[in-house]
């Protein structure tokens, strides 16, 4: 009993919490604070002629001229076979394939998440 009165009365003589978090140390900067320059987003180009001749923005050099495309036989035939358009809903695809599986874990792991954000304990 004597342990405890005597704890309580250190406690109390203490200042303030013991423990806490570090200062964040203080930044100091050098020289005269000059405003620097944003990040310009890219010119984009509105030429029919340029857009219908060169792929515009994939030339990644600051220096060189744009990309010129190619005929349409010089690219490979699976390139223009790409499905570009909104995915395909679950009926759509055969059950024999491996989208189909993929798909249909997908929406078996949204509903189960959809199950556990509404659960309550």
């Amino acid at each position: 009993m004597a342990a405890r009165a005597l704890l309580r009365a250190a406690r109390a003589a203490l200042p303030g919490p013991v423990r806490g978090y570090a200062k964040k140390p203080a930044v100091k900067v050098k020289g005269k604070s000059v405003p620097t320059e944003g990040l310009k987003p890219p010119e984009v180009c509105t030429d029919p002629a340029m857009l219908s001749a060169y792929a515009m923005g994939v030339n990644y050099f600051k220096d060189g001229p744009e990309v010129a495309l190619k005929p349409d036989s010089e690219y490979p035939d699976w390139l223009f076979k790409i499905h570009l358009g909104p995915p395909k809903k679950l009926e759509e695809l055969d059950p024999n394939s491996i989208e189909y599986w993929r798909r249909l874990r997908k929406y078996n792991t949204w509903q189960r998440n959809k199950l556990k954000k509404g659960k309550k304990l």
